[in-house]
């Protein structure tokens, strides 16, 4: 999740142009993936919560390799984004790599579309890749970005034919003001916005000391989660710490319904979250935000696993 409000307005006055795209294609689809999730989502497969964690050390390794971090402009970075995008390859999927430049430096967005589905009904899906310069933003976000992916591999394991197109995206430089997802939302004609029929974001979803904050945006979106975690008898809050300060904003602000989960930053969760989620009131729900502490130990198992599972229910719920 990006700065503050005067680190985002500084952040914003980067300079932030679109100068190329790529396109690469490979792969193939592999055989179905079992289903096991509420009775509501029959047909959304179970997220393996060991391969979302696998992901996770990944990213970790390449942070390890690279500096400490995956930040905008750093080599981190694109190994992080070179990582996603072959197995997105491999699994069947067109990737398309935008280029742009911010803060005098080179960012990417990684864009995944699943063959098939109506181009004129998209269901985009999409999380921030990038950390902070502090450390490897596993957290944030490395953990929305690692079940987006591995819902993404499930699609191609289920050989899913949706209604609906899926798009699934990973935006660099949110940490710099949501300036990869403004950079794609801008970049699209009026008509192409209009064919999106909701963007789903996921920034922080495996707080340690987690919550569990639905996007209160669009109605349809909040209560599609709402509903999967009401069959977990998990209570959910209406998300309002990041409210603006994810790559949700942009699509929002040119008129997409959008919607999201999160499970909590550096605000302090009281004793009546505790009381209902567990954990420990007084503390923050990430205690090592935008920190060098970050790190794969920096995850709650239990949280990833029910968010992973809610991404994979919206996103079949949604798209069928």
């Amino acid at each position: 999740m990006k700065f503050s409000v005067s680190g985002r307005a500084a952040a914003v006055c980067a300079a932030s142009t679109l100068s190329a795209v790529m396109l690469l294609t490979n792969g193939s689809i592999a055989g179905a993936a079992p289903a096991d999730t509420p009775s509501a989502a029959a047909a959304a497969p179970d997220i393996d919560v060991a391969n979302v964690k696998a992901h996770l050390a990944q990213l970790q390794s390449i942070a390890t390799a690279n500096g400490g971090n995956r930040a905008h402009g750093n080599t981190g970075y694109k190994a992080s984004l070179d990582y996603v995008k072959a197995k997105l390859d491999a699994a069947g999927f067109t990737t398309t790599v935008q280029q742009f430049t911010s803060s005098g430096r080179t960012g990417y967005n990684l864009i995944a579309d699943w063959p098939g589905g109506d181009a004129n009904r998209v269901l985009m899906a999409g999380s921030h890749l990038d950390s902070v310069g502090a450390g490897p933003g596993i957290n944030d976000n490395g953990s929305g970005s690692a079940a987006i992916l591995e819902t993404a591999l499930a699609v191609s394991r289920a050989g899913y034919q949706p209604a609906k197109h899926l798009r699934f995206a990973w935006w660099g430089a949110e940490e710099l003001g949501m300036v990869g997802s403004r950079t794609y939302v801008n970049g699209l004609s009026s008509a192409s916005r209009s064919k999106i029929s909701g963007y789903l974001n996921f920034d922080m979803i495996g707080s340690p000391n987690p919550g569990y904050f639905v996007y209160d945006d669009d109605p349809t979106i909040q209560k599609t989660f709402q509903d999967y975690f009401t069959g977990l008898g998990v209570s959910t809050e209406p998300e309002t710490e990041g409210d603006g300060r994810s790559d949700h904003a942009p699509f929002k602000n040119a008129g997409v319904p959008v919607g999201g989960l999160f499970s909590g930053a550096d605000y302090t969760k009281t004793a009546v979250q505790a009381s209902k989620w567990g954990g420990t009131s007084g503390r923050a729900f990430d205690a090592c935000y935008h920190s060098s502490c970050d790190k794969t130990t920096n995850i709650d198992d239990t949280a990833l696993n029910r968010n992973g599972d809610a991404i994979a229910y919206a996103v079949w719920k949604l798209s069928s």
